[in-house]
């Protein structure tokens, strides 16, 4: 599959960043012969239409999925059953059901109960975007050197499987296949903890008296400005992403907490020694991220 259409029609149930900058990418290339967008709000679909970005729209998750070779859920992950729901009378024998979802584990159990058999579920996550949403967020770089994780179910058809990768490889994303609890772990604390530590900063910011609070805002230094971005981010959407990773980010956060406590300590006795060391060792992490060429935010911020 080097070239020319993946798939006859693509059927995007959300447009927002991920969505419609995955759009842009099908439509630039060529990779589907219709795309068809679905959204609720009535701004969302006029917007994509205006962008140019899809070939038609529609209130109804059914009727997007109605003959589509590929479905991809770009929702909230709470809506997820919903979604599936919605769509499984409408798919076609021999589709695929993707989706883009930061959480995996909880997506498995949320879609497969309510897919028809001869229906192909290859669940993803592509490791890109922004603090921004809605169809005029997206951009048809933000995939290029990024991550894109697959996590089908065992026994998942491996020609669908690699249909979806190839989709993303030409996005210019780089796959890996993983385990979907293992998934769930990693992300937790490479991107869902840090943001929520970026919401925790910013929220006690916001609890500050007026005079220091607006001085916090107006002398903003480099790493309060980044929790600002993340701590941007769609709120629905990192709700959701909380409530359906609650096992992983729980665990993970309470690693945390124990480091927090020992680097408290460390400030109050004035071990200067411990407080080195760490420093030294989390420099080398970025060093790491720097040499995997994963630093650099695809316009303007990243997260996953």
């Amino acid at each position: 599959m080097s070239s020319g259409i993946l798939f006859q029609r693509i059927a995007l149930i959300g447009i927002g960043l991920i969505g419609s900058s995955l759009a842009r990418v099908v439509k630039r290339d060529g990779l589907a012969g219709h795309v068809v967008a679905c959204a609720r709000r009535a701004e969302t679909l006029a917007a994509a239409e205006r962008l140019e970005i899809v070939d038609s729209t529609t209130h109804d998750p059914a009727e997007a999925a109605a003959g589509a070779d590929l479905v991809i859920i770009c929702t909230p992950i709470g809506s997820y059953g919903e979604v599936a729901r919605a769509i499984a009378p409408s798919l076609s024998p021999g589709a695929i059901v993707s989706d883009v979802g930061s959480v995996k584990r909880a997506v498995l159990e949320a879609v497969t109960p309510h897919l028809p058999d001869g229906v192909h579920f290859v669940p993803g996550h592509p490791i890109a975007g922004t603090e921004n949403t809605g169809p005029e967020a997206g951009f048809d770089t933000l995939f290029e050197g990024r991550w894109f994780l697959i996590t089908p179910p065992p026994g998942t058809d491996e020609i669908a499987i690699e249909r979806v990768a190839e989709l993303w490889r030409r996005a210019g994303s780089m796959v890996a296949r993983m385990d979907a609890a293992h998934h769930d772990h990693v992300l937790a604390i490479t991107s869902h903890i840090p943001h929520l530590i970026a919401y925790t900063i910013v929220g006690t910011a916001t609890d500050l008296e007026d005079q220091l609070k607006s001085e916090v805002i107006k002398y903003s230094a480099a790493g309060f400005r980044d929790f600002t971005r993340i701590a941007g981010s769609d709120p629905v959407m990192w709700r959701d992403v909380f409530l359906n990773n609650r096992d992983a980010v729980l665990e993970m956060l309470g690693r945390f907490t124990e480091d927090l406590t020992a680097l408290q300590r460390a400030v109050r006795v004035g071990d200067g020694a411990a407080l080195e060391s760490l420093f030294a060792r989390t420099r080398d992490i970025r060093r790491g991220v720097v040499a995997a060429q994963q630093h650099i935010p695809p316009r303007p911020s990243e997260e996953g």
